[in-house]
This record gives C-alpha cells, structure tokens and sequence, in this order.
C-alpha cells in the first residue's frame, strides 16, 4: 500500500468514526418517535445504541488519530452536541410522554435537567485532564430507564430529577468508565456485567423481575462511591 492510499484510508477511517458519532443524533430521533408511539422498549434500544456508541467512538478516534487526519472538523463538539440531545433532550421528553411526572409541575421538573445540563456540557473543566467528569455527568437516559423500570410514584420522580439536577452544580469528580485509571478494570468488567442485565431486562421490559432490575442498581450505586471515594482522597491529599 503507497503512503497516499493509506493516508486516503485513514481519512475514510476518520470519516467514519464521526458518522458513527453522529449516527447517536439519528437514533436520538428514532427513539423520540417510538416515545411518541408509546412504546417503551424501542425508546430504550434506540437509547441504549447511542450509548454503546458514545462508549466506543472516543477510542476509535484517538486509535486513528482523526484530529491529526481531518483537522478543520471538531469531533469533540460534534460528540457534545450529539451526546446533549442523546443523555438529555431525548430522556427528558421520555419521562414526559410516558407520563412518569406529575401532572402538576412536572414539566418544571423536566426542565431542571435541560437547564443544568446545558450549564454541565459547556464548563470548560466538565471533562478533567485526568479523565473524571465534573458534576453529576448527565446521565440521563440512565436515569428513564430505572423510573420506569421500577414504577416510582411520579412526584418521587420528579424529586429524583431535581436532586440530580443540583448534583450537576456541585463539583464532585466523577470516574469516567472507559478512561479514569484507578480500578479501570473492574470498572470495565462490572459495567459490560451491568450493560448485559439492562439488555436483558429491555428484551423482557414488561416481564423482566423488578428484583433483578433492583439488583442491577448495584453498579450504579458501586459508580457513585467509587467516585466519592477518590474524589474524598483528593481532597484530603491537598
């Protein structure tokens, strides 16, 4: 292979990592429409595609080198624009035409997230040079998926929303799975453990054993203290 068609190849290579990066924001809309339908489980498949994708489109990226190879496009700002609508916009609207909210000031509730994600993407520190968010890191469809999974009264939910839109605001550092160094492995490993049982319970949405979804919390819950355990040693290092 000549140097020029390899150098062809890898901007065809960087090309296609940002069309898979994009390709969040169609399945964003995908999932708008099945919430429109009222069904439930394709929202969440569509939902659960931008996530394996926003997983994996950052490594492949660094692995091409796509900044050096199509540098005049920002693929950070394209995966923040995608990834706002995706972990936001779309899991809010979710929350809303599933009529997990309360009638009265639900929307209000909806909105905090909207509005303390906006102030989350732009902080110029929301992602560390060590690999930690800063905030609560949106994770929003995370969030739809276990108020309906586990059929809370709706004004807790809207409780649940707030709380977590506060927790935007306040500058805990939390662990970036594919990135943050300490425990990486384990992180890894109990969140591919975690993404096959939510697999499993989207396969089996209207059946699946609330134990198990309640079971499944236990990486979320291993997530959050990890993330205050290190975030408690930093500061107690200074």
């Amino acid at each position: 292979m000549t140097r020029s068609e390899a150098t062809r190849l890898r901007v065809a290579a960087a090309w296609a990592v940002h069309a898979l990066t994009a390709s969040g924001a169609a399945a964003g809309v995908l999932a708008l429409l099945a919430t429109e339908r009222g069904d439930a489980a394709t929202a969440f498949w569509w939902m659960a595609y931008t996530i394996v994708v926003d997983s994996v489109d950052g490594t492949l990226a660094r692995a091409i080198g796509v900044k050096r190879v199509v540098p005049f496009f920002d693929g950070t700002l394209l995966d923040n624009v995608v990834d706002y609508f995706t972990y936001v916009i779309v899991p809010v609207l979710f929350l809303l035409y599933m009529d997990l909210l309360p009638r009265e000031g639900g929307v209000v509730a909806a909105l905090c997230p909207v509005m303390a994600s906006a102030y989350g993407f732009c902080r110029t520190d929301a992602k560390t040079a060590d690999h930690y968010f800063t905030g609560f890191p949106s994770y929003w469809n995370v969030v739809a998926f276990y108020l309906y999974a586990l059929g809370w009264p709706p004004v807790l939910n809207a409780v649940v929303l707030v709380a977590l839109s506060v927790a935007v605001f306040v500058p805990v550092r939390y662990v970036y799975p594919s990135r943050t160094a300490a425990l990486r492995p384990v992180t890894l490993a109990l969140a591919l453990a975690w993404g096959a049982v939510v697999l499993y319970v989207l396969a089996r949405l209207d059946s699946a054993p609330r134990s198990l979804v309640v079971a499944s919390l236990a990486f979320p819950v291993y997530y959050v203290g990890l993330s205050l355990t290190l975030h408690a040693r930093r500061l107690t290092a200074r």
